[in-house]
């Protein structure tokens, strides 16, 4: 598994995860970091200014610091709109800081992505510190999907500070995005020992346990983010999501409407009630709670996700002509918004829910082909994960229908695409496409291999789970069936999952 990326992961990183160094660290870092004496930077540089008291940086401005500061913080506390607000008034205190406008286009590509920023930062790149120098090099090659030189970048920064609990977890965080799920876990509790009270750490962690089927240890993580953190409402919200994937929709309400009491304004709170009250059932409530959720977002992107979870009420009460309707609808107006990432999610799962096999593989093609060159307000990393989204499942309805070449043809396109990108989320899809492919063929050994890369999809768990079965290994299966009990929740997917007769054509 994991052919491209992992092993070239090993191969940047080797040094991290095989001496165990970090895990060895002491926990004053912090302090170390602020008294170590400087190294060779541009003569821009003001000696003063450190990020975190660890990182030199070039700006002169202690206000930009302060910003910086403020909207890494609340990144890392997964307050995208905020953060964007404090790298914006960053960039004002400091037109020539190459830092701020890195980290406002490393915010902004979670929502609508910064292409000037993105730009902006990179010229500016001559002034700034060798290692602010590294970390700015970081955060702009990882928007451009440039991996070798980001990887590089954030080697080297942190073997300078291996020990600063900022960058141990930019780094966790990403390898957390790139599904690499254990050598995210081993730098998160590693950055947990420099400082237990770290609420970045603590709600990550939540999420990486849950994942792992670990409900006592999220639960308990979770907790702790929210006595550290008391006046926010992320750690609110991301225990009501936890509790959803556990089945404890009760408790998953009563958090959600917990971090809607901090902040009324909390979307991924309002629209959590909604998913919440659409799994346990209750469509009339779900709808109204998504209706409030489209009235307090703050931009198109928001509102189309309000719609369009509301749109999927229809198939969850069994009413699938009705939803189709209205995710074709909805479609035109994402097409008019000019929001391509929620064009693409309603587009998918427009396709993933059709009637037949057929209509999904000819509005999967069509989604495919508009992938296929770049798109505005879509980062490249966010198309490429698309496409690869789209590929997978087009291998996967075409190996079940009996249709090897159109399988065969689809999967030769991810796999060029997972060459080139080194994208552990690609490759990810890129694995379990085989994996479908390979149980049509009846080579159940190799498919399972295959299949059990791409533990995020619910699909790609149910036909592992099946193909354990078939190679007689129930306690595999039993397994397999636990982690995907833990994906619980709104999204197409699952539904896919818990209504078998749904899909069953596809």
């Amino acid at each position: 598994m994991k052919r491209f990326a992992a092993r070239y992961f090993l191969l940047i990183f080797p040094w991290l995860f095989a001496t165990g160094a970090l895990a060895q660290a002491p926990a004053s870092h912090v302090a170390e970091t602020a008294n170590r004496p400087a190294r060779k930077t541009p003569p821009v540089a003001s000696a003063g200014q450190h990020l975190f008291g660890a990182i030199p940086l070039s700006t002169e401005s202690r206000e930009a610091r302060k910003f910086i500061e403020l909207a890494w913080d609340k990144y890392e506390n997964s307050m995208y709109d905020d953060a964007i607000v404090n790298a914006r008034h960053a960039t004002e205190k400091d037109p020539q800081s190459a830092l701020s406008y890195a980290l406002l286009s490393f915010v902004a590509r979670r929502g609508v992505p910064n292409s000037a920023a993105l730009a902006k930062a990179k010229s500016l790149l001559p002034r700034t510190t060798s290692d602010e120098q590294l970390l700015v090099r970081w955060m702009t090659s990882i928007q451009e999907r440039d991996l070798l030189p980001a990887i590089m970048n954030m080697n080297d920064l942190l073997k300078h500070y291996s020990k600063d609990k900022h960058v141990l977890y930019l780094t966790a965080e990403w390898l957390y995005l790139q599904q690499d799920y254990d050598r995210a876990r081993t730098m998160m509790e590693t950055a947990l020992q420099i400082d237990p009270n770290f609420p970045a750490v603590l709600n990550r962690l939540g999420y990486v346990y849950a994942e792992a089927g670990e409900i006592a240890n999220a639960v308990a993580s979770l907790k702790r983010y929210a006595e550290v953190e008391p006046g926010s409402p992320n750690p609110e919200d991301s225990l009501g999501e936890v509790l959803r994937t556990s089945g404890d929709d009760r408790g998953s309400l009563e958090h959600y409407s917990a971090a809607l009491q901090i902040d009324p304004t909390y979307f991924t709170s309002q629209i959590g009630l909604g998913d919440t009250l659409t799994l346990m059932g209750d469509f009339s409530s779900a709808r109204k709670e998504y209706d409030r959720a489209f009235q307090i977002a703050e931009n198109p992107r928001d509102e189309l996700s309000a719609k369009y979870q509301q749109a999927l009420v229809y198939f969850w009460e069994g009413n699938a002509a009705a939803g189709r309707k209205e995710l074709a609808a909805l479609s035109e107006q994402a097409a008019d918004k000019k929001e391509p990432n929620m064009q693409f999610a309603i587009a998918l799962g427009r396709a993933m829910l059709a009637g037949n096999a057929q209509d999904e593989l000819e509005q999967l093609g069509a989604l495919a082909t508009s992938l296929e060159q770049p798109l505005a307000g879509m980062s490249e990393s966010d198309r490429g994960i698309d496409r690869a989204t789209v590929l997978r499942e087009r291998v996967r309805v075409a190996a079940l229908n009996g249709l090897p070449d159109l399988a065969a043809s689809a999967g030769s396109k991810l796999a060029s695409l997972a060459t080139s990108s080194r994208d552990l989320v690609v490759e990810n899809a890129y694995e379990s496409a085989r994996g479908f492919a390979l149980f049509q063929q009846g080579d159940f050994s190799n498919a399972a291999d295959e299949l059990a890369a791409d533990s995020r999809s619910p699909l790609a768990l149910q036909q592992l789970a099946i193909t354990q079965e078939k190679l007689g290994k129930p306690d595999a299966a039993e397994s397999t069936r636990t982690l995907l009990k833990y994906q619980r929740g709104p999204a197409v997917e699952w539904f896919l999952v818990t209504h078998p007769d749904t899909g069953k054509s596809h």
